[in-house]
């Protein structure tokens, strides 16, 4: 029973956050992160996510959450941008794109803003990550930016032409990444001329 305990208190310290399926790969029993919560060593910090008690989360963690809530998510836009360091946007809610025809899920926490795609704009990449010991998916900074260009109507072309010129600055996207990524969102003639402006 001790062994359990310690072994879920290691990995939760190895990852910084678990969920209880997480627990099935390494043998214990899923109720141990309901007992370490009743003994105050954990922390619920969203449905179905434990963290231990005063952990440092960062600035990622509600990325986490929701990567966890809604694992067949991809964190886009402005979202996306603030992971990847691009521009100066802090979004409120977390931004997730669904598949065009996937169920929309009821999320109490964190507030998520839902976009749909479909088709390449849906698959074009996808990158995964581990944030906070949470598997999440989040598009690549050239596809953020075109994506941010085809949602310009939502959050401002200002935001769009900072991403583009922020990315090429830091050098987080080549020309031709955003040029791959803008035809895979059907982008191609609205960006051209911002990207030859800036290159």
């Amino acid at each position: 029973m001790t062994d359990f305990r310690e072994r879920t208190l290691d990995l939760l310290r190895g990852r910084g956050a678990l969920r209880p399926r997480d627990l099935d790969g390494h043998g214990i029993p899923r109720h141990y992160l309901q007992l370490l919560l009743a003994d105050g060593a954990v922390e619920r910090v969203g449905r179905g996510l434990y963290v231990p008690v005063g952990a440092d989360l960062s600035e990622s963690h509600t990325l986490a959450e929701a990567g966890a809530r809604v694992p067949h998510g991809v964190i886009c836009l402005l979202s996306a941008l603030r992971f990847h360091g691009i521009g100066t946007q802090m979004p409120h809610a977390v931004w997730m794109a669904l598949e065009e025809k996937a169920w929309q899920p009821r999320v109490d926490h964190p507030p998520l803003r839902i976009v749909r795609f479909s088709g390449a704009a849906w698959t074009y990449g996808v990158e995964r990550h581990m944030v906070e010991g949470v598997p999440v998916r989040v598009y690549s900074s050239a596809k953020t930016v075109a994506d941010c260009f085809k949602y310009r109507n939502k959050i401002g072309v200002d935001v769009a032409v900072e991403a583009l010129r922020d990315s090429l600055r830091h050098r987080l996207a080549t020309p031709d990444e955003l040029m791959r990524a803008a035809a895979a969102c059907r982008m191609t003639r609205v960006m051209t001329p911002y990207l030859q402006a800036l290159t």
